[in-house]
């Protein structure tokens, strides 16, 4: 056939990297221990102890939290420290911030443990859009891990990507 459609698409060595794919189960909580604070301004330490001790953790059980104080009030270090030691033995990640910081959080051990060498001098999709809340962190990451071995970088769908480097 002469009008023979070809996708050369598919027949290409592009490899394409979905961090969609690597987006882990479990619930992710916002932990806000502002109510935990006397007229939410003021951590009085007995107080506060009291209701890390009779809270259950076991409700964060394979989640991820992000510990926050949403009122104006001034949290030391050691609050956040003791209601993370409560957190460890349920939760698979505790970080203070939003629940975008614990998304770059997650995502930065992600990428730090993520095997490179397959992708070797050829040319590299990083696929864009997602349904799940991949931060923008992880996609600077992944393409900073990537630059050194990479023939080249790429972002978007193969149809329409945006260049983003070229190994010379």
């Amino acid at each position: 056939m002469k009008n023979e459609i070809i996708n050369r698409v598919a027949n290409s060595k592009l490899v394409t990297i979905d961090l969609e794919d690597y987006y882990p189960k479990g619930q992710r909580v916002l932990f806000d221990i502002k109510d935990w604070l006397f007229e939410g301004f003021v951590l009085r330490e007995k107080d506060f102890r009291t209701q890390v001790t009779e809270f259950d953790w076991s409700q964060y059980q394979d989640g991820y939290v992000a510990l926050t104080c949403s009122s104006d009030a001034i949290i030391p270090g050691w609050a956040y420290m003791l209601l993370s030691i409560q957190l460890e033995p349920y939760a698979r990640k505790v970080v203070i911030g939003s629940l975008e910081n614990l998304e770059t959080s997650i995502y930065q051990d992600i990428i730090n443990d993520f095997d490179v060498s397959a992708y070797k001098d050829k040319p590299i999709i990083i696929k864009g859009c997602s349904n799940k809340p991949v931060p923008q962190n992880a996609y600077i990451m992944l393409s900073n891990k990537l630059k050194p071995i990479a023939k080249s970088i790429m972002y978007g769908e193969a149809c329409s990507s945006v260049p983003l480097f070229k190994n010379k």
